[in-house]
């Protein structure tokens, strides 16, 4: 008799799952399991409202709010930062390829001096911490917060296969772009600059694995690992 009661109720939740299926036309709200947010408190666009005292839905922003992307005349940066782009050109800032192969070295087009390559790569930490931290770990090696459910696949970019030398800034660059195995596509979230950027970060992070513990020879590995790098990109 108990496994009556269990296929029917079995047969009773799959009656009530499946009969208000989505795509029906009718004005009465569907019986879900799963709402999912389908019904959310809001307003339609000048709509009236009793909410506020002047009856009136539609508000005027906050002072100071700007829409996104908003740029003042002349302006080129937001915050100290060059306005976004996302793509749409053929070239190595965009693509990180010349002439169907990929390259080392950070583009041209990103202006990079003595004085503003600290900046740069702050900026790399800032989106690598936000959009690559939770995946690859905090110092690259594929152990971030992901690694403790389980989730296949991630890349410990402090291995020799992921240096300079063997796996280029351009390829680097294209896979944060448009994704690779489970990998998603970031090309729609992270501004052309901000992907180079994270780029400069990892291999900084890759040059920082290898510093000896003597803090007076970290300079000097630096600079015998550029120079390296240098040697292999030619």
């Amino acid at each position: 008799m108990k496994y009556f009661f269990l296929a029917y109720a079995i047969v009773a939740a799959l009656v009530i799952g499946l009969l208000p299926m989505r795509g029906e036309k009718s004005p009465e709200t569907p019986l879900r399991l799963f709402p999912d947010m389908d019904d959310q408190d809001r307003l339609d666009a000048q709509a009236p409202s009793e909410f506020f005292a002047d009856g009136a839905g539609g508000r005027h922003p906050v002072d100071g709010t700007r829409p996104l992307g908003f740029q003042a005349d002349g302006e080129t940066e937001l915050g100290g930062i060059p306005s976004y782009e996302f793509g749409g050109g053929t070239g190595y800032y965009e693509t990180g390829g010349i002439e169907g192969y990929y390259s080392n070295g950070m583009p041209e087009e990103l202006g990079l001096t003595e004085d503003n390559v600290v900046t740069f790569l702050r900026r790399g930490r800032e989106v690598y911490n936000i959009n690559c931290m939770p995946c690859h770990g905090e110092s690259g090696d594929g152990l971030g917060v992901t690694a403790n459910y389980g989730v296949p696949g991630i890349a410990n970019l402090t291995l020799e296969s992921f240096q300079q030398a063997t796996y280029p800034d351009g390829r680097m660059f294209d896979v944060i772009s448009n994704g690779k195995n489970n990998m998603g596509a970031y090309k729609h979230n992270i501004p052309l600059r901000d992907r180079w950027a994270v780029v400069a970060y990892v291999r900084a992070l890759q040059l920082a694995r290898k510093a000896p513990l003597s803090e007076s020879s970290i300079q000097e590995a630096f600079e015998a690992q550029m120079e390296e790098q240098k040697q292999a990109a030619q």
